[in-house]
Formats: C-alpha cells, sequence, structure tokens
C-alpha cells in the first residue's frame, strides 16, 4: 500500500507468499491497487498474485484501482487477466469508477468488454451513477459511447438524478442526447417535479418541456441508427464538418 517497490521485491526474494491474505481475506495486490502503485502491483502479478482474488465483501484489486483511478492499474490488470465484468451479486469497477470521476478508469473498463449500461441492483447504471455523483465529464463519455439515456435505476432516469441534484450541465447533456422530460419514477414524479422551484434547471427543463427541434429530432434519429458504433460511424458519412459535429455533440 506504502508503494515501497525494493522492500516489496525483498521480501517476495525472502520467500514471503505473495497471496498472504489477511482475515478480511485482503491480498497484497488488492492494497498495492488501492495505493495506485502500478510498479508493485506488476510485481506480485509476476510473481503469481491472484488477479481475481475478492475480499469478504467481494471487492476485487480491479475494484481498487477503480478506487484509486489508475487507469495504468485498471489496464495492467485487465491485461493479466481481470475479470472487467462481475457477477450482479459483486461490488462493480465500472459503478465505482464512475462514482469518483475516474473517466480513463470508466474507459479502460468499456474498451474491455464492460456494458455501457451494466445495471447494479443497488446503483442501477453507470450513467446514472455518474449523474447522481454529479460527474460531468464522465456522463459525457457515457453518452458518446452510446449509454442508453432513459436507464437508470428502477423508474427512477439519469435525469431525475441530474434534476434532484441541481446538476444544470448534465440536465441540459442529458436532454440533448434524448432523455424524456416526461418519464415518471416509482413516487410518478417526472425531473421537472424534483427540480427545486425557481432554480437554473427547472428553467432549462422548462425550455425544452415543448416538442424537439426538427434538427434534434434528425440528430437522435441518425444516432439511434448508427447505433453505438456512431463514433466510428460518422465520419465516415461524408458529411460536412459542422455537420458532423453536431451529430457527434462537439
Amino acid at each position: 500500500f506504502a508503494g515501497r517497490l525494493l522492500s516489496l521485491k525483498t521480501l517476495i526474494a525472502q520467500g514471503f507468499n505473495v497471496n498472504l491474505l489477511t482475515t478480511d481475506r485482503v491480498s497484497a495486490l488488492h492494497e498495492a491497487c488501492l495505493g495506485g502503485h502500478v510498479a508493485c502491483a506488476k510485481v506480485l502479478l509476476e510473481n503469481g498474485a491472484q488477479v481475481n482474488a475478492a475480499t469478504i465483501d467481494g471487492v476485487t484489486p480491479l475494484f481498487n484501482a477503480c478506487c484509486s483511478g489508475s487507469a495504468a492499474c485498471v489496464s495492467m490488470l485487465l491485461e493479466f487477466g481481470a475479470q472487467a465484468q462481475l457477477g450482479s451479486h459483486l461490488p462493480s469497477p465500472i459503478h465505482e469508477a464512475a462514482k469518483r470521476g475516474h473517466r480513463e478508469c470508466m474507459e479502460t473498463l468499456l474498451a474491455h468488454g464492460v456494458d455501457v449500461d451494466q445495471e447494479d441492483p443497488q446503483h442501477g447504471s453507470p450513467l446514472y451513477m455518474a449523474c447522481t455523483y454529479q460527474r460531468t465529464e464522465c456522463v459525457k463519455k457515457l453518452l458518446e459511447l452510446g449509454a442508453n439515456v432513459n436507464v437508470g435505476k428502477r423508474l427512477d432516469t439519469p435525469l431525475h438524478a441530474a434534476a434532484r441534484k441541481s446538476s444544470v450541465e448534465i440536465v441540459i447533456l442529458l436532454i440533448d442526447y434524448g432523455a424524456d422530460p416526461k418519464c415518471r419514477n416509482a413516487d410518478l414524479k417526472c425531473a421537472l417535479d424534483l427540480a427545486t422551484p425557481h432554480s437554473k434547471v427547472e428553467q432549462a427543463l422548462l425550455l425544452r418541456e415543448g416538442p424537439a427541434s426538427l434538427a434534434q429530432l434528425c440528430r437522435l434519429c441518425i444516432r439511434r441508427r448508427l447505433g453505438r458504433s456512431c463514433l466510428c460511424s460518422v465520419p465516415k458519412l461524408h458529411l460536412p464538418e459542422p455537420l458532423q459535429n453536431f451529430l457527434l455533440h462537439r
């Protein structure tokens, strides 16, 4: 955890077991990743540390790497066979990355096949998590990569979460990507019902209460048709650069 690489190498050379566990089943690899120490984690893995070892709470080294925000640790763990997509009963690395605003960790996981709409029973989708903790850059990236803008936590959508947190920038982002302001949660409330009266969020939602513009409807239709490959597909459409930028929300 302290990142003392020379001491770690000395202990391993003296025969210490790299998979030694605490009573809570925390390994040295867990600690190295939680501290964001890539060199220590690499030495442990090269000497047989179990990459998918889980604590009694189901926490893996990959989860800890997302917790610390070390994209280098995340990438290396995946190279050594860490499971990017875990069972629904285990703490989710991508949700932890979204919660803490660690965008690079999140992108690395998505590049290794994690479902951008992976739902966690406790936290909802990664987009919902990012909205709940007001991580604007993560919200942008998830939307760019094709996250379903209306998938949240059961009936509560990302727009509900953003309105509840008074995040006007995120509210506008979600609506631009096609969020439905009329969706109602389990309490039968829409996003406008959750906005603070006379706030910028309320104003933003009221301004977008009417029908969308033809330009916006066209953008949403094209993006839906292209699907999650839109970032790669839009440049192949041979459109003028301003139109490409519009479709890509640049």
